[in-house]
């Protein structure tokens, strides 16, 4: 204990010298001082920090604590790529004060996704994104071993028999929005805003059903676009701030929650909990292995992230190919040849049909290749991690980070990368509602791993993976490609159109078309 009071004291001396000697100096010499310090301080750390061969180089940067945020939240796929020109594909940058060790290309999905959970954790890394925008007690504001069983009690709405129920039910919600909304025989559109109520609306009918859906109005998916603006750099550092964006996410999220909560109520208090839909599923079986029963609360909170990973994705997906195909005319005429088809005289469309669809699932697939929701992956250090074939380590703390959004639009891996080419895929087979790459692609793994939601492919070497992979893979991927199959079957049935494709806006960490986002359209003459 005197070692450490003698301690104190000298730190308390030096202190006192240092005040006295700040104290000393004139105004401007002060004000000049408290701006210099940090600037000081951030370059001897960087100079000492590149001098330690067990780390990973350091982007320089000259803004304390900013780091490369800038840089990295205006246009992260080219700030990837200068960094991999200067420091190869592993490297670290600061981010508003975190450090982050980037690993760019399928072996970086390897060392990242199929780490350890003893080693990262995405709970710790995302909580202060997720937990505001969804909730307490769901997603990543739990414990790991809970995540895993929220997603088993998610995917009893995600089975094949559900999907065939799903396919009229999206179909008829479509219909019901052309004929509101798409009034006469030409006109424009606004994508963003059409796919987003579109896509909300078709979610919510399909996953919760009628009652749900009748209490939903265009209003929610300007809501939940403001969920959507919760996901930025900003918010990935503070929860909470006092500016407009946190004001509206937090509403949103609190009149969604009631909703659902409303639903839950009306159910509960009916006495008839059936197998209609995913609420009447979460009300019945939501018990953790450890007897505990997720509350009403965490229910209508683990609905709003079920609904918005089938909303946010799909709209932004189904966006962007809109823009896409309204420059190829001849593609449009291409996929209503295929459907024609396939449908014959049919005016129904089936689950069974959209396997058949080989380029409209290819036209789905290449979107993702070139917009995928999300431009980054990341989680945090726990436990200091070996980089491997490298002397490197990721101390305890830092987070690592992949891009797969990056490495798919990269010529290393994709000719031809920056075009809009669904035929690319013509010689890949279809599976399971998606598209697969072959074995030698996903780093020649075909082993399965059950991490309490049933088995998925744990190969992760990939250059192609657009819901993520291990155990924080997106479950929902053979939803989106059911709706977004039948989204854009139901277009092409009934329209033409053109459009110019804007730039990406990567303001949030949701990749969408900057504004204005437009398509012209017609409607199909029917044969």
């Amino acid at each position: 204990m005197s070692v450490i009071k003698t301690l104190v004291q000298d730190a308390h001396h030096l202190l006192s010298i240092a005040y006295g000697v700040f104290s000393e100096l004139s105004t401007i010499q002060q004000i000049f001082s408290i701006i210099a310090i940090p600037f000081i301080y951030s370059l001897t750390w960087q100079f000492l920090y590149s001098l330690r061969k067990d780390r990973v180089p350091m982007v320089f940067y000259y803004l304390p604590w900013v780091g490369s945020a800038v840089t990295y939240g205006m246009q992260p796929y080219e700030f990837f790529e200068s960094c991999r020109e200067k420091h190869g594909d592993c490297f670290s940058f600061l981010l508003l004060g975190k450090v982050m060790t980037v690993y760019l290309g399928p072996k970086g999905h390897e060392f990242v996704l199929n780490a350890k959970l003893s080693d990262v954790s995405a709970e710790e890394a995302y909580t202060h994104l997720t937990t505001p925008v969804f909730g307490k007690g769901v997603i990543y504001d739990c414990p790991n071993w809970k995540l895993m069983e929220q997603k088993k009690f998610a995917k009893v709405a995600l089975t094949k028999e559900s999907f065939v129920r799903y396919v009229p039910l999206i179909k008829e919600e479509m219909m019901s929005y052309f004929n509101a909304a798409f009034k006469g025989s030409s006109g424009t559109a606004d994508v963003l805003k059409a796919q987003s109520e579109m896509t909300l609306f078709t979610a919510s009918r399909s996953l919760f059903g009628d009652e749900l859906r009748s209490k939903l109005d265009t209003s929610y998916a300007e809501m939940y676009s403001d969920l959507d603006k919760g996901f930025t750099p900003l918010n990935f550092v503070f929860s909470y701030l006092p500016l407009p964006n946190y004001f509206k996410r937090d509403a949103a999220h609190n009149k969604i929650a009631h909703t659902y909560l409303d639903l839950i109520t009306q159910r509960r208090d009916s006495g008839k909990i059936e197998n209609r839909d995913l609420v009447d599923a979460l009300l019945k079986n939501s018990v953790y292995r450890d007897g505990s029963r997720m509350t009403d609360r965490e229910i209508a909170n683990l609905m709003i992230g079920v609904l918005m990973g089938g909303q946010h994705t799909s709209s932004a997906t189904s966006s962007w190919f809109l823009l896409h195909l309204g420059e190829k005319p001849e593609l449009q005429e291409q996929l209503y040849q295929e459907i024609k088809s396939v449908l014959g005289d049919r005016s129904e469309l089936t689950y069974d049909d959209l396997q058949k669809l080989d380029l409209v699932n290819s036209t789905i697939k290449e979107t993702l290749r070139l917009h995928m929701p999300l431009h980054s992956i990341f989680r945090k250090v726990t436990r200091n991690l070996p980089v491997p074939n490298t002397s490197y380590v990721v101390p305890k703390g830092h987070y690592v980070m992949i891009s797969p959004g990056y490495t798919m639009i990269n010529e290393r891996y994709f000719p031809n990368a920056g075009e809009f080419q669904p035929h690319r895929w013509d010689d890949i087979k279809s599976i399971d509602g998606g598209i697969s790459l072959p074995a030698t692609s996903n780093g020649g793994s075909d082993e399965q791993v059950d991490y309490g939601f049933g088995k998925i492919s744990k190969g992760v070497a990939s250059p192609y993976l657009p819901f993520g992979g291990g155990r924080h893979r997106c479950i929902g991927e053979p939803f989106a490609y059911t709706q977004l199959g039948t989204l854009l079957v139901t277009y092409i049935l009934n329209f033409k159109w053109t459009s110019k494709c804007p730039p990406v806006d990567y303001t949030s960490m949701v990749t969408l078309p900057i504004q204005p986002a437009l398509i012209n359209w017609e409607r199909r003459e029917k044969n």
